[in-house]
């Protein structure tokens, strides 16, 4: 399984990035994808999710409403558009990939990194104030 990241980059607050990132060797409809960041000196934290249905509707409180995530499952390749960016949107961002064991999943299992078996090697996002 290789997830490659793409499309980080430094911007201005008030900016938008938009992250792809392309998943082989894994199915798309057996595995959830998610995005994580990790700032320096801080932990890897959730930035949203989507389930092998589709359904992108999980987002760190932080980023709702700025952030969007989307999923083209054909393509095996989901998308992170990031508008309004803040200096504190700074960090790696990663996405990630789990598989599906269970036909339902709770909203907290569905963003714990732990779940996720399969890394993509990181973005960079700068945003200068």
């Amino acid at each position: 399984v290789q997830l490659q990241a793409y499309g980080g980059g430094l911007v201005q607050t008030g900016g938008a990035l938009m992250l792809s990132c392309a998943a082989s060797g894994l199915t798309a409809s057996s595995h959830d994808m998610a995005w994580f960041r990790q700032a320096p000196g801080k932990e890897r934290e959730i930035v949203g999710a989507c389930s092998v249905s589709g359904d992108c509707g999980y987002y760190a409180d932080s980023v709702g409403g700025r952030f969007t995530m989307s999923r083209d499952k054909p393509r095996n390749t989901v998308y992170l558009q990031m508008n309004s960016l803040k200096p504190e949107d700074t960090a790696v961002y990663y996405c990630a990939a789990a598989p599906r064991r269970t036909v339902y999943i709770t909203n907290t299992e569905m963003v714990r990194p732990s779940r996720y078996e399969y890394w993509g090697q990181g973005t960079q996002v700068t945003v200068s104030s």
